[in-house]
């Protein structure tokens, strides 16, 4: 792979649709819309009605729009091309087979056009991460967590602070290297001031329950109970479709049952679980086995009895801080007892559905809503903060200055490495290669 190749790729999806967009980047981009067109380059960034055609016979592809972007005033900062094509699969088909017979030009591999624009400096990697998340954003909680990290939000958190510590470490090289230069007395003391400050900051943002992170992949919510309880009707009821199986025999959910949900604009994936209960079958066993785990592993447990039922006596049933309970069947036993904290609900009929849906709402929201600040988004940047938390925890007790002064260095690239300022070669090919094509 090189930058001086010319790339293109479909940025829409396959298939029928109204619009098909295609991009060209690279220093062949202008030459090749010249080639489809027969015509100068137009006006830079003015769609402009073109009549496509192939350049070794002249027969027609498309009647679309081209828009002619001169570097580096561009997505990659390169010369880019995008035509706005007719939708179909043969047109788009078209095309790309007539640029592939264009000499200098080869097919975008996933991620380029993104990568491309980072190389150029338009984006940090924290920005071109954003990118995929908006993508890929479900919900409306998600896509304005991308935005905002598109906007930069995040990459100006972390670089300030690697540029405190850049101060940092200076402060301390120079008492290091001029020693005898008559410096301000108290330069080592705002060194230690400055690396107090960015470590407090970096444990307060580790500290966040990983919210951000359950935002982009969606907080786990566990629907639990003894058999014939409701839960799979819980489950369907929430989902609005048959997601699990729904049978008066005990016994029928053997496994865990996934449906992802946009709950209020907070993306979720609720799981349905084996009863709870006593049993020889080993494969309902099983299942009870994963029930318990799944109630460990989750951020939130939706706990349901029959309201004709006593209490179960199960542990993992009990009331808990991530634990809504709740009490089903209510239209058939409307004089059940139940304790204060268990939520009345008749899945049969929906009463109480609403306003559980409010309950879990407000329960996602408490835990993916933070003090305002950037959310920590990915695996990659806690654990790069991590070493920088470590780094800096050790430079107060370093035994010698010279110790103090590489502690901070190594801060300073395990910061780097989020935005991408230092060491980011071996994790682009990662990164990038997420990515659809086209983006």
């Amino acid at each position: 792979m090189t930058s001086r190749d010319t790339i293109f790729a479909p940025a829409t999806p396959a298939g029928r649709g109204g619009v098909a967009v295609l991009r060209i980047s690279g220093p062949g981009a202008g030459p090749a819309l010249q080639a489809l067109t027969g015509r100068p380059l137009p006006a830079p960034r003015l769609a402009t009605l073109a009549e496509l055609r192939d350049p070794a016979d002249g027969a027609p592809l498309d009647r679309g729009l081209a828009l002619w972007f001169p570097g580096p005033a561009s997505y990659t900062g390169e010369d880019v091309v995008e035509l706005h094509l007719h939708g179909g699969r043969a047109v788009t088909r078209g095309v790309v087979e007539v640029l592939s017979r264009i000499g200098g030009l080869r097919p975008a591999e996933p991620g380029e056009f993104t990568r491309r624009a980072f190389l150029a400096g338009k984006l940090d990697l924290t920005e071109a991460e954003a990118v995929a998340d908006l993508v890929d954003a479900e919900t409306r909680a998600q896509r304005l967590q991308a935005l905002r990290q598109l906007g930069g939000a995040l990459g100006q958190l972390y670089e300030g602070w690697r540029s405190a510590l850049m101060r940092a470490l200076a402060m301390t090289e120079a008492a290091l290297d001029f020693p005898d230069e008559g410096l301000p007395p108290d330069l080592v003391a705002e060194a230690e001031r400055i690396v107090a400050g960015v470590s407090a900051a970096i444990a307060a943002h580790l500290d966040d329950a990983g919210r951000g992170e359950r935002l982009r992949e969606g907080v786990h919510i566990a629907i639990l109970g003894p058999v014939n309880a409701g839960k799979s009707s819980l489950l369907n009821a929430l989902a609005r479709r048959d997601a699990a199986i729904v049978s008066d025999r005990p016994g029928t959910t053997r496994d865990v049952v996934e449906v992802a949900l946009d709950l209020r604009g907070f993306p979720v994936v609720l799981a349905d679980t084996a009863g709870l209960r006593d049993t020889a079958d080993e494969i309902e066993a099983e299942g009870i086995r994963r029930s318990h785990r799944r109630a460990a592993e989750s951020d939130l447990r939706l706990v349901i009895r029959d309201a004709g039922e006593p209490a179960p006596a199960d542990p993992a049933l009990g009331p808990g801080p991530d634990t809504i309970r709740v009490v089903n069947k209510i239209d058939r036993t409307p004089d059940a007892q139940r304790a204060a904290d268990e939520f009345p609900l008749s899945v049969r009929t929906g009463t109480g559905l609403d306003r559980l849906l409010d309950l879990l709402a407000e329960a996602v929201e408490r835990r993916l809503t933070g003090d305002g600040s950037p959310a920590l988004t990915r695996a990659r940047h806690r654990a790069a903060l991590e070493d920088a938390r470590d780094a800096l925890a050790r430079v107060p007790s370093a035994p010698l200055p010279e110790l103090a002064a590489e502690d901070l260095r190594l801060a300073l690239r395990a910061i780097g490495r989020i935005t991408g300022r230092v060491d980011v070669e071996d994790m682009l090919d990662l990164l990038f290669g997420s990515f659809c094509i086209g983006k």
